[in-house]
């Protein structure tokens, strides 16, 4: 009985761990969607980019602890792009030297540690989970991804941060994948995280309709 009490103890401490990045990807859509209402056009505004990077971070913390694959490589195939948009918007070079190292190195660590790491260690990203539904979670997450490596192209051809029409179409695709993911696994910080996003991204696709056809009229 100790023993399931103290799994249950873990688990609800690292779901705990997990509210926090689950609250700053939701607060980085809320911030950018009050501004694109604010200024009546879609914005990529600096504070959305800076939240994105401190919570991929600790989400790919949470990734590791839950011991989910998934999660970990999800994170991980969009990090680099966040810190692209802060340095294009002239942000990047303004954070702690400090910091940006921890921020810039972590990854390639990770990555190091499983590539030379028993793979008996590191078991646990797959062993909990059925394969099936692994691979399906992991291609939810690179399709979510994914729409960072478009807004990624997107941007490079313009030089500047632009979320465009495409970014909010394959968050849908993307949200849709991972919220049945995380009710299937089930894990109620993916279903929080993607739940809630549909209404901000649904509106910012009106935004855009919307200021199109003022240019054609």
């Amino acid at each position: 009985m100790m023993m399931e009490h103290g799994w249950f103890t873990r688990f609800n401490w690292i779901y705990l761990f997990g509210l926090i990045p689950s609250a700053l990807f939701s607060a980085r859509m809320l911030i950018q969607w009050f501004l694109s209402e604010k200024t009546k056009k879609v914005v990529s505004p600096v504070i959305y980019w800076q939240l994105s990077l401190v919570a991929s971070f600790l989400m790919f913390i949470y990734g590791w602890l839950r011991g989910d694959f998934a999660i970990v490589f999800g994170q991980l195939f969009s990090y680099y792009i966040y810190i692209w948009n802060l340095n294009v918007l002239n942000q990047w070079k303004k954070i702690n030297v400090a910091l940006r190292s921890v921020f810039l190195l972590t990854p390639v660590i990770v990555i190091s540690m499983l590539s030379i790491t028993n793979c008996n260690s590191i078991s646990h990203l797959w062993s909990n989970i059925s394969y099936g539904l692994l691979l399906f979670g992991t291609a939810g997450q690179i399709v979510f991804a994914f729409r960072f490596v478009y807004q990624w192209r997107y941007s490079r051809k313009y030089h500047k941060s632009i979320l465009p029409v495409g970014f909010w179409i394959i968050s849908i695709i993307g949200s849709i994948c991972n919220l049945i993911y995380g009710i299937i696994r089930p894990d109620w910080i993916l279903v929080l995280n993607h739940g809630p996003g549909f209404f901000t991204y649904l509106r910012n696709l009106y935004i855009i309709r919307k200021n199109r056809q003022k240019q054609i009229d």
